[in-house]
Order: structure tokens, then sequence, then C-alpha cells
């Protein structure tokens, strides 16, 4: 799969406090799973509110795919099509690969299936792509947008070309769906 670049723009201001265009480049996406999706990253917050003073690149901040505590993360991640008769892949390591530990999660009905404590924003850019929760999904499309609010899910994208999707996540408090019993440890099957 072809790596898009994206032109990214951060504004701040310089030291005389004037509006001033602190980064404006190509962000080039790195390769970060088994899968071979492709993550752009934008920009990673660590606290609420905000910290918006300084001239970092918050790029550089150390994450997986859950945003920091109080904090939030803006990426755009290419998914390829999915290899029909590919090795299966172990779920734990998935998801010690994404950055999030196996005990918290739910029922596992896909190798990729992951949730989140946070409220992820999804915006199809560009392809199609499934998106399997426990015992449903949707199809979404360039132009969809998804509102998440930390549910079980898995990426697969059935098509022929990419998908691209941007992300806005933002920690969020645990749901209280999350302690009524669909657990990794209670269900031991992996639909492929």
């Amino acid at each position: 799969m072809d790596f898009k670049p994206t032109r990214r723009i951060v504004t701040g201001h310089d030291a005389q406090g004037k509006a001033v265009a602190l980064f404006d480049g190509s962000a080039t996406p790195h390769q970060r799973s088994p899968g071979g999706n492709a993550v752009t990253m934008l920009w990673v917050t660590g606290e609420t509110p905000a910290d918006i003073d300084g001239d970092s690149d918050r790029t550089q901040t150390k994450v997986g795919v859950p945003p920091p505590p109080n904090g939030a993360i803006f990426r755009i991640v290419d998914f390829p099509p999915a290899s029909k008769g590919a090795a299966p892949v172990d779920h734990h390591k998935v998801l010690l690969g994404m950055g999030i530990d196996p005990a918290t999660q739910g029922y596992c009905r896909h190798p990729n299936t992951h949730r989140t404590r946070s409220i992820d924003y999804a915006i199809v850019l560009d392809g199609e792509i499934d998106m399997l929760m426990d015992d449903s999904e949707v199809h979404m499309k360039a132009g969809d947008v998804l509102v998440q609010q930390g549910t079980n899910h898995a990426w697969v994208n059935n098509g022929t070309r990419p998908c691209r999707i941007a992300f806005i996540l933002v920690d969020a408090k645990e749901p209280a769906a999350w302690r009524l019993g669909w657990t990794a440890q209670s269900v031991d099957r992996v639909d492929a």
C-alpha cells in the first residue's frame, strides 16, 4: 500500500505574541500494525484543558491507540484491504502492540477487536470500511462520520482499495457497560 503524506499546519505564537504557523509540512505515515495499517500522527495532548503554549511538536509524544489520561490524539489511519487467507494473528499481541492492556478488553469477535476508554470521532476520508461490533456491523464510506463511545469494535477493510480515516480520540470516563460482563475472559472464541 502506498502511504500518502498529509500536509500538517500547526499554529501558535511567536515571542512577541503574534499568531504564526509553527509547523507547516508533510506528516508522513508509518506502519504500526501487523495488518499493515499506516498511522499518521497529527497532534497529541496530555491534559484537559489542553496546554496550547509552547512550540514543541506534540506528535513526538509516545502513545498507543488510546489517548493519554485527560488528553487527546488526532491521527489519520490508512487501512489496507484485508488479506484473504492471511495467517491468524495473536489477539493478545495485537492489543499490546496498540498499547492496550488486554485485561481491560471485552468480547473478542475479531482478532483486531479492541475498545478504548475514550470518545472517538472518526471521519472516513476515502474508501470504504466495516466496523464490527459485538453482534452487528456498520459499513462506512467516504464522507461518513462516527461518534464512538467506548464500544468494542474492529475495523475491517473488505474492499479492494485502502480506506483512510481521520480519528480524534478524547479520554473519557469508563462506561458502566464495561462492568456488565462482556469480558475477554468470559468469551473464548474469536470469529475470523
